[in-house]
């Protein structure tokens, strides 16, 4: 985390030891406030679908679905096994969700402290970030979406603290107007020499968040645009700007070694696809599965708008109203930012209005914590309102002691936080999964049913927990597991031809997930219900005898 200056302690809180404390506990104080409600909802044990696939690739080092999230899964691996007093590897790769939220919500005081002085403000939109539901509901169960909010937050701090570094001099309390110290040996003054470093961890953190979800891609020109802005002058130091590259592009690509080498020499008990092969490797990299899942971009876009409306209404209540004002202050306070982050938001918003596939509303996490930056900018705005209003003069960049404005300031995170606060008992019990344990009734019955070496023909949101089982508690190892998707890479045929290389020779199960291909197997099949706490799965008992 980092520490206020001198300046912005004075300028936002008065002076002292006590000060300078606070504005270095508050990011772990609001982690710590996050993690709390959070882990309350945490899912106890494996789920379904996605979720049981992160939860298993996350502790056998494996490789995940497109585009394969590499950094996400080296990262459970390594959380998997510092958290191993924490319970089963399921629960842990839950719990690193909620320590990901969490961690989050401690870096959006940071950036909003940046942003504006204020340590105050911070905390209140960290708590409501970490708090809005489809933030909330990402800390709740494995998830890589919760670790792409947590680098987008680092990312847009370490370009705040970059743009602050590259505007302000070395030294932070160097007085007003002072010229910035040159370095005689280069054109690049020193305070840029700083700066340069800034920026370079960011391009180290970008690299990661390419890594970790392909939703990054869409921050490539907001953050190329924030860049010039600041600095136009960056294009005559082409050296400068290789080196971000290098940095950026080599980051993503030494994690995505993870996938050719976990499916290849090294190779995890579950891979997903062939990305060993140089096809195989591009067909999950580029998400070649998911291609036309971008429907009519451009259609609808009243329709999309109120949707998007409701959305935002829904996730921040009587603040939604205040959300166009709150940009437009930021826009005035702090322009380049408000490029980079209504630019950001814009085409995430928009990508995600148009893509059909899965669960669509995680992918406005990122735009909810934008927005909570917002809203903090706004009610910096007005508490400098207020000390203009009061009278208050500036000395050293701030008043001294409590006056009109550390009133309002706290007038402004009370305003920000009532709604969320107040929200927050019926979002946990919306949004409660601690007692969800519907996976692993499902699971534990469905092997305890199934014969000695079974073949089950499976579809992914079934295959993915008995996966979990199978190969990470080393459950029913005799059991065959043939996914949709272990058809397509083995070239196994359709349902019905995997069905036909087994019956007879092993006990043959199915589960589907579509009525009209149940009814198709019936018609071909005995299918047999195996027991009620395991429904959707049928022993196939023969061939259906043709009618006299």
């Amino acid at each position: 985390m980092v520490t206020p200056s001198p300046r912005a302690v004075r300028r936002w809180g008065g002076e002292g030891s006590l000060a300078v404390l606070w504005a270095a506990a508050a990011p772990f104080l609001v982690a710590a406030v996050a993690l709390g409600f959070i882990g309350r909802t945490v899912m106890p044990g494996v789920g379904f679908w996605d979720t049981a696939e992160f939860q298993a690739v996350g502790p056998l080092l494996g490789t995940a679905h497109p585009t394969g999230f590499p950094a996400y899964v080296i990262l459970g691996w390594v959380a998997s096994n510092l958290l191993a007093v924490a319970g089963e590897p399921a629960f842990r790769m839950n719990i690193l969700s909620a320590l990901l939220v969490a961690a989050a919500g401690g870096v959006c005081v940071v950036l909003v402290r940046k942003l504006t002085g204020s340590t105050l403000l911070g905390v209140a939109a960290g708590v409501g970030l970490a708090a809005t539901p489809i933030v909330w509901a990402l800390g709740r169960h494995a998830d890589p979406h919760a670790l792409h909010l947590l680098l987008v937050a680092v990312l847009l701090a370490l370009l705040v603290g970059w743009e602050q570094a590259v505007r302000s001099p070395a030294d932070d309390d160097r007085p007003a107007g002072a010229p910035a110290a040159r370095d005689p040996s280069d054109s690049v003054s020193r305070p840029h020499r700083t700066a340069d470093r800034w920026l370079l961890a960011a391009a180290l953190v970008f690299g990661i968040a390419l890594a970790s979800h392909s939703l990054a891609l869409l921050l490539i020109p907001p953050v190329g645009l924030y860049v010039l802005a600041v600095e136009p002058r960056i294009l005559r130091r082409p050296r400068f700007i290789a080196t971000c590259a290098i940095v950026l592009v080599a980051t993503t690509a030494v994690l995505y070694l993870e996938l050719p080498l976990r499916s290849g020499p090294f190779r995890a008990s579950l891979v997903y696809g062939a990305p060993n092969t140089l096809g195989g490797f591009a067909y999950i990299v580029l998400a070649e599965q998911f291609r036309g899942s971008i429907v009519d971009p451009f259609g609808d876009l009243a329709g999309k708008f109120r949707t998007l409306v409701d959305l935002v209404v829904l996730q921040f209540g009587p603040l939604a109203a205040l959300l166009p004002v709150a940009f437009i202050a930021t826009a005035v306070r702090v322009p380049r930012y408000a490029l980079l982050t209504g630019l950001a938001a814009a085409f995430t918003c928009f990508f995600a209005a148009s893509y059909q596939n899965a669960d669509i509303s995680r992918y406005y996490a990122g735009p909810a914590l934008i927005a909570w930056t917002w809203l903090a900018v706004l009610a910096a705005t007005a508490i400098e309102q207020v000390r203009i209003a009061s009278g208050e003069r500036q000395a050293d960049g701030g008043p001294r002691g409590i006056g009109a404005g550390a009133v309002a300031a706290v007038v402004a995170a009370v305003i920000l936080l009532a709604p969320t606060v107040s929200a927050i008992p019926a979002r946990a019990a919306s949004l409660d999964e601690s007692h969800d344990t519907a996976a692993q009734v499902w699971v534990d019955a469905a092997l305890q049913a199934m014969e000695p070496r079974a073949v089950v023909v499976s579809w992914w949101s079934y295959s993915t927990p008995l996966w979990y089982a199978q190969r990470v508690e080393g459950r029913r190892t005799d059991i065959s597991i043939v996914d949709d998707r272990t058809r397509l890479d083995e070239h196994l045929g359709e349902v019905s031809d995997v069905i036909e290389q087994h019956l007879g020779r092993e006990p043959v199960y199915v589960v589907r997930s579509a009525d009209a291909e149940l009814q198709a197997l019936r018609a071909r099949y005995r299918l047999e219900a195996v027991t009620t706490d395991a429904p959707d799965l049928y022993r196939v008992a023969g061939r259906v005898t043709a009618s006299r």
